[in-house]
């Protein structure tokens, strides 16, 4: 199985830090004849910081994808019933979207999408950002791992020595886990 043709919803939430190797998977997803539609958390929209203006992240992306992207819940809406998305990707994603997602919380852009495209059976892939995913947000993670449709980038810890609780997912693999994903099947191993 390949991606040209396939639909893949971006949902980007706040992981700074991460953003630069975003943008690379973005591309390659595209390179792979995907068709990628941005979706922005309002953190990602919003939030400058210290890797980049949230403008200029946003622009980026949109200039990539060619899409202007989807900003705001009533915009991520429709996704559910005009099922137009074959996957979502939700990449960052961070332990405040995590523990939302767990305990079904929809107040942001990225969660609507989530939510509107697991009504329709279909995957979401999720690559774990978090400085907390092995302190608090680690339930959520679990809850997750257990859910129908749900499927996880293969993670780590980011640095066991000065952040001994964090995890972050390895980018790199998004394309895969979501061919693995689209056949219904959680690439393995998870922990990296």
């Amino acid at each position: 199985m390949t991606l040209s043709g396939c639909n893949v919803g971006f949902a980007i939430s706040g992981s700074f830090c991460t953003f630069d190797k975003i943008k690379l998977q973005i591309k390659k997803l595209i390179d792979e004849g995907a068709d990628v539609t941005p979706i922005f958390s309002f953190n990602s929209y919003n939030c400058d910081n210290r890797f980049t203006k949230a403008k200029d992240f946003v622009d980026e992306v949109c200039e990539i994808t060619k899409k202007s992207g989807i900003k705001t819940i009533q915009e991520a809406e429709p996704i559910g019933p005009k099922a137009f998305l074959d996957v979502i990707v939700a990449a960052p994603c961070t332990g405040n979207t995590l523990a939302k997602l767990a305990n079904g919380i929809v107040d942001t852009p990225v969660l609507m999408a989530i939510k509107a495209h697991l009504r329709n059976n279909k995957p979401v892939v999720i690559a774990v950002s978090t400085n907390d995913g092995l302190g608090i947000n680690f339930t959520n993670i679990g809850k997750l791992m257990n859910y129908k449709n749900i499927y996880f980038v293969p993670f780590r810890q980011d640095d066991y020595i000065k952040k001994p609780n964090s995890l972050v997912a390895d980018m790199s693999m998004i394309e895969q886990t979501i061919l693995y994903a689209i056949e219904g099947v959680q690439i393995e191993p998870v922990l990296c």
